[in-house]
């Protein structure tokens, strides 16, 4: 069933992770995670830890702390897409992928950039197709606090949003 979902959809699964698969766009050679089997709200879609740890960000790195870049493992993960109606969450403090609302057998798991990341290393044009896009994304740092307020942050983001207020006041 799964297999039928993606073939019509123009992917093929290159990899299966438990709930999860990597699905391979047929068009252009983009990979992306997928739910393969429906995972409910606030579920451990899966737990990671920190494959390399680096002091700068990159693409491929989740932030914790200010000089603390990891890379995530099970490598899989790296897989996950930014969308600004994200149905999941990298929470840095329990090293856990979270499922913010359930999601369906086939659909994709994307997560929200800035909630983790301060100050990205690429920042790029979004092109997510939700109604609540906010087109260009360069991180936490780069978005006012009404924005922020509506997405679920990492400890660390929290911390640099309230030092930031304390800094302007």
């Amino acid at each position: 069933m799964l297999t039928q979902t993606a073939a019509a959809q123009g992917r093929t699964i290159i990899s299966s992770h438990g709930n999860t698969a990597v699905w391979e766009d047929q068009a252009n050679g983009q990979r992306a995670l997928y739910a393969a089997s429906a995972i409910d709200a606030g579920a451990c879609i899966a737990e990671f830890h920190a494959a390399a740890i680096m002091h700068t960000p990159s693409y491929l790195t989740v932030q914790k702390d200010d000089d603390e870049h990891i890379h995530l493992s099970p490598a899989h993960l790296q897989y996950v897409n930014h969308s600004c109606a994200p149905n999941a969450f990298f929470d840095t403090t329990y090293m856990s992928l979270i499922a913010l609302k359930p999601i369906a057998a086939g659909e994709e798991i994307t997560f929200f950039y800035p909630s983790s990341e301060w100050d990205m290393a690429q920042s790029f044009s979004c092109r997510c197709g939700s109604e609540q896009c906010l087109g260009e994304i360069k991180g936490a740092a780069h978005l006012p606090a009404d924005v922020l307020i509506r997405y679920h942050l990492t400890d660390y983001i929290n911390r640099k949003i309230q030092q930031s207020c304390s800094e302007r006041h």
